[in-house]
């Protein structure tokens, strides 16, 4: 995400949390080292932006309300700063008005609210949060990523409807990205997938 956000000649500001693992370096690149439960930090990221992209999420050991209280740090910081535009990222177990789950939809959401509710429930309160937001929000959501080199004909639709269980995290990258002026999905929760 962030080589192609620099090759697209955006001026990009990073929340990292370590940042001697990050491989990319440019004049374009503001790095500010923290974590997205650290006010401060994400005040600083914040500042002077004029979109949001929020990729972060659970990950073994993480608080079980890391997402929701993350966003909810974006969200205030977005409104002291009067930056309006976020786009975040999410798996396909979080439910859209416009999904239509086939059988094996429904297995795959059982067993994620099964082996790994806290992130299913996580993620829903994160999007009650930006609902909640005066924000044009999008949360982009994907499949099982891959590894495989981008295609740039991906899929948009939603969880059952045009969509297919893997997309590379290039073409998702891709996507995302073009959600920054892209107004299409403001307030909707898309389903990208190969």
């Amino acid at each position: 995400m962030l080589t192609r956000a620099l090759a697209a000649g955006f001026d990009v500001r990073a929340l990292v949390r370590d940042p001697a693992k990050l491989a990319t370096t440019s004049p374009a690149l503001t790095v500010i080292r923290g974590d997205v439960l650290d006010l401060s930090a994400v005040d600083q990221t914040v500042a002077g932006s004029d979109s949001v992209l929020s990729l972060f999420g659970q990950v073994k050991g993480s608080p079980p309300t890391l997402q929701a209280e993350g966003t909810q740090l974006i969200v205030d910081a977005m409104g002291r700063h009067d930056v309006k535009r976020i786009v975040t990222l999410s798996g396909g177990g979080l439910s859209a008005p416009l999904d239509r789950p086939g059988p094996s939809d429904r297995i795959i959401r059982f067993l994620l609210k099964t082996l790994s509710g806290h992130v299913l429930a996580d993620a829903e309160q994160h999007l009650r949060v930006l609902k909640a937001s005066r924000l044009e929000w999008t949360v982009v959501r994907g499949p099982r990523l891959t590894e495989k080199p981008g295609t740039v004909t991906y899929r948009v639709g939603w969880v059952g409807v045009d969509a297919s269980t893997q997309i590379s995290r290039d073409d998702l990258a891709d996507f995302i990205l073009t959600q920054v002026k892209d107004r299409t999905f403001i307030g909707q929760m898309p389903f990208i997938s190969a």
